[in-house]
């Protein structure tokens, strides 16, 4: 895919790019081989900025008001396996206990004493020139330079270089005659002297945090990307930098990217010969992008008396497998040190979320042995999405007027025996809590979780489901317009060796939008195609009505955020997208927005804050302009691409997708939060119905329309030339070229997409 980067055109004005798919959309492609595609994610230009803004600087280009943090040392053994946070975080705080500083300036002058901010040098020699009028000549006399220290600000620590300075001006002075008197001599000062006195102040803060591991947040700590992880979480390498932001956005270039390193480690007690190891599992591709056989994970040493790092293990790209084990022993007597430090980076592709590696189960520490490779745990795989059905959201107001029947029978829970000996299965729990307090409980039956077998076999992975749909439901009586319940899932086998793997936390969270996602996205997906549709289905708990839609936009490859689109709604048609019931107008259409963060949510509002009525079954979704791939997020992990749907031949035909996921696009109801959001009561059932038949059509369109509101319409083609405007209810296209128009009926604000072939 990187082969693949190109730098995109922007274009100038969205009207203009509006205007100018004459052509393309005609031209409609038949071919399903290519109707869909997902892509990488590519990380997020505007992240940039947000970077920016975490390392603010008082005098920009030199280390103000920047830390620089002593880390604590902490000892052996160092583990973790992901499934908390153990990644130092640095808080930036000027008035925090123990933090010092040094204010260095720019200019000392011979004596090491800064100079005042009210004095000003040039390194280029200047002089006094007098000219004698009655010879005409004129001389330069030098002035004596005075040496000053000068040092960069652009990092800490400087160093002052001595540097014969001058005054910043010039004198011209004249003598009238020999013996003469002087006339006034003139002063000409040099316009921004190269010299002048700055500061910067540079902050020391002592880190002290036994519980962490890691010094930088480079690689991605999470929960999603890896399949079938050893346990809850892992650390995931890949082209993108802690802010989500590729380290060479639009390029093609590979090199180092991500580095997880350990804080410094106190190993000077320790003897080489207690066998002391580094083990630790990996994973190529996972849910993310396949590294290819150039690409590589490695490991190195630091080495405190050559100050180098010193490599001492790495593998290469290949598709997704099981974890594999790393097992490093070490044994150079250079290691064995107060400050011994190991690092994990990954070399790839630099433009994105590329070329992924996937890191779980490190584990440095002594009395170990060439033959102890096994990671003894019975671990929850992937946190557990939600206890009802279907969805892992809905609106409060749905669920408390129908939460009846809709606690779900198909719970999915998914462990891992990582013993290498069978272990017995025992029961689990899942216990609801509301604000900390213990609401309900269901029980996770031992025998499900494990497959129907009394013992869980050897490094094996187990899929169980569990129906909840009986005994405790979500308490519908709760005040709020929306709630957030927590559920506590528990698993475990007879001889667990890290007990936090045995439990996952998870929200189930109540606001004003259906999700089927978990909002995490692996991939960037979208049709491919000018003027294809993207619709996702949707069943409400109730009838009610949609106010808009939340969309997830990742980046991928190219920047579209200057595409156009129509969001759009449509009712059923016997399991396919019926008929438009909502569209955006068309020469009012939005684009992708790509947020500040990882997977974040742009809203959509429908135009003039319109409500449109859904009863059963609806997709939301789009009509795009372009061709290119407009890259919602795909969450990899919850499958539902039976939901989605894909048209390229301008609605006649709908194709189910083959990509497995879930699309990250969410409908909005209207429920007790419009008035906090500004919704007004429009309801769209009150717009009138505006059909044009035949569509396609040959030559004579008839619209059919309540007479009594009907005002005349006005034809333009994709220029935006108006071509025909009558009071009539037919209009006659028979001598225009074939192509789309746009009909616009007066005084109704309708729009409607005629094509003529």
């Amino acid at each position: 895919m990187r082969q693949n980067l190109k730098k995109k055109i922007l274009k100038n004005m969205k009207f203009i790019k509006l205007m100018s798919f004459v052509f393309c959309l005609t031209m409609i492609n038949h071919s399903w081989a290519q109707f869909e595609e997902v892509g990488p994610i590519m990380g997020n230009p505007t992240l940039q900025a947000n970077a920016k803004k975490s390392f603010v600087k008082v005098n920009a280009g030199t280390f103000d008001s920047t830390f620089i943090y002593f880390q604590d040392t902490i000892a052996l053994p160092v583990f973790d396996d992901f499934s908390s946070n153990k990644f130092q975080s640095y808080d930036d705080d000027f008035a925090a206990p123990n933090v010092t500083f040094d204010k260095v300036y720019s200019v000392l002058d011979d004596l090491l004493v800064p100079i005042p901010p009210t004095d000003f040098y040039t390194q280029q020699t200047t002089f006094r020139r007098v000219f004698t009028v009655s010879t005409s000549t004129s001389e330069d006399f030098d002035f004596v330079p005075i040496t000053l220290r000068i040092g960069s600000l652009a990092s800490y620590p400087v160093t002052h270089v001595p540097t014969d300075a001058y005054p910043p001006f010039y004198i011209y002075d004249t003598i009238a005659n020999v013996g003469g008197t002087d006339l006034s001599p003139d002063t000409i000062w040099i316009a921004g002297p190269d010299i002048a006195q700055d500061s910067a102040t540079q902050f020391f803060a002592p880190v002290v945090d036994p519980l962490k591991v890691w010094i930088e947040k480079q690689a991605y700590h999470n929960f999603r990307f890896a399949v079938n992880p050893w346990s809850l979480g892992v650390a995931t390498f890949d082209g993108l930098d802690e802010f989500g932001y590729p380290y060479d956005f639009g390029s093609a270039t590979t090199n180092y990217a991500d580095r997880l390193t350990s804080k410094p480690i106190d190993m000077s007690g320790v003897d080489a010969s207690d066998s002391v190891y580094l083990s630790f599992l990996y994973q190529t591709e996972g849910f993310g992008d396949v590294p290819e056989s150039s690409d590589s994970l490695i490991l190195e040493f630091y080495n405190v008396n050559t100050l180098q790092w010193d490599w001492v293990w790495s593998t290469t790209g290949k598709p997704v497998e099981d974890f594999e084990v790393g097992h490093v022993r070490i044994e150079n007597s250079d290691y064995f040190t107060d400050a011994f430090q190991f690092r994990f980076k990954n070399y790839g592709g630099l433009s994105g979320s590329l070329d992924h590696f996937n890191l779980d189960y490190v584990n440095l520490r002594a009395l170990s042995g060439y033959q102890d490779t096994l990671f003894k745990d019975y671990a929850i795989v992937y946190p557990v999405n939600t206890l009802i059905n279907d969805y892992t959201s809905v609106p409060w107001d749905h669920w408390k007027n129908n939460f009846s029947g809709k606690m779900s029978s198909n719970v999915e829970v998914v462990v891992r025996n990582g013993s290498n000996i069978a272990e017995n299965n025992q029961d689990g729990t899942a216990e609801i809590l509301y604000s900390g307090a213990l609401e309900g409980n269901f029980t996770l039956i031992g025998q499900d979780l494990s497959g129907g077998n009394i013992n869980y076999d050897p490094r094996t992975v187990y899929t169980s489901f569990h129906d909840f749909s009986t005994g405790y439901h979500y308490d519908e009586t709760k005040p709020g317009l929306s709630e957030t319940f927590e559920f506590v899932t528990k698993a475990s086998a007879q001889f667990p060796n890290f007990t936090q793997n045995d439990s996952t936390i998870t929200e189930q969270v109540f606001e004003n939008y259906y999700a089927y996602d978990d909002g995490s996205a692996e991939k960037a997906y979208g049709p491919t195609g000018a003027n294809a549709r993207l619709a996702v289905q949707y069943t409400p708990y109730e009838a009610d009505s949609l106010i808009g839609a939340q969309i997830c936009w990742v980046p991928s490859v190219n920047d579209v955020s200057n595409e156009l689109f129509l969001l759009t709604v449509w009712n059923d048609n016997g399991g396919q997208p019926g008929d438009t019931i909502y569209q955006d107008l068309f020469f009012f259409p939005r684009s992708p927005n790509y947020e500040y963060d990882r997977n974040l949510f742009t809203t959509y509002y429908f135009k003039d804050t319109m409500k449109v009525a859904v009863d059963g079954p609806f997709y939301i979704g789009w009509s795009q302009f372009g061709a290119e791939r407009m890259n919602v997020g795909l969450d990899a992990n919850i499958i539902n691409n039976d939901k989605t749907f894909v048209s390229i031949d301008d609605e006649t035909t709908w194709q189910q997708s083959q990509i497995p996921g879930s699309v990250m696009m969410r409908p909005i109801f209207s429920t007790g939060m419009d008035v906090s959001l500004g919704i007004e009561e429009t309801i769209a059932e009150n717009q009138p119905t505006i059909v044009a038949f035949p569509n396609p059509t040959t030559g004579i369109v008839t619209i059919d329309v309540d007479q009594s509101m009907y005002k005349g319409v006005e034809v333009f083609d994709l220029q935006g030339r108006l071509i025909v405007e009558t009071d009539m209810n037919q209009i006659d296209l028979s001598q225009s070229p074939n192509g789309i128009y746009i009909l616009k009926l007066k005084g109704l604000g309708e729009i409607v997409k005629v094509i003529k072939h």
